[in-house]
C-alpha cells in the first residue's frame, strides 16, 4: 500500500480527472466513481484531505468506510 502524506494526498481531489482519496484514522480511502462524491465534493468536504473529524460529526459516521477500498496509509 502506498503511505500517503498531506501534500501527496491533496493530488487526489477527484478533479481534472484525478482520483478521489479520502484519509480517515491513518487509512485513505478512493471514493472516485462514488455518486456521493462527485467532482471530489460530499456535502460540502473535498477529497485530497484528512476527513477523520468531518467522518466523527457526519450522519453516517464510520459505517460507510467497509464499503469503500483502502488504497494507502496516511500520516500527516
Amino acid at each position: 500500500m502506498e503511505k500517503f502524506t498531506k501534500e501527496s494526498l491533496a493530488k487526489y481531489d477527484g478533479k481534472n480527472g484525478n482520483p478521489a482519496y479520502v484519509a480517515i484514522d491513518g487509512t485513505v480511502y478512493d471514493v472516485t466513481g462514488n455518486a456521493h462524491w462527485t467532482d471530489g465534493t460530499h456535502h460540502g468536504q473535498l477529497a485530497g484531505r484528512d476527513l477523520t473529524e468531518a467522518i466523527a460529526q457526519s450522519p453516517h459516521g464510520k459505517s460507510v468506510l467497509g464499503k469503500l477500498n483502502e488504497v494507502g496509509t496516511y500520516e500527516d
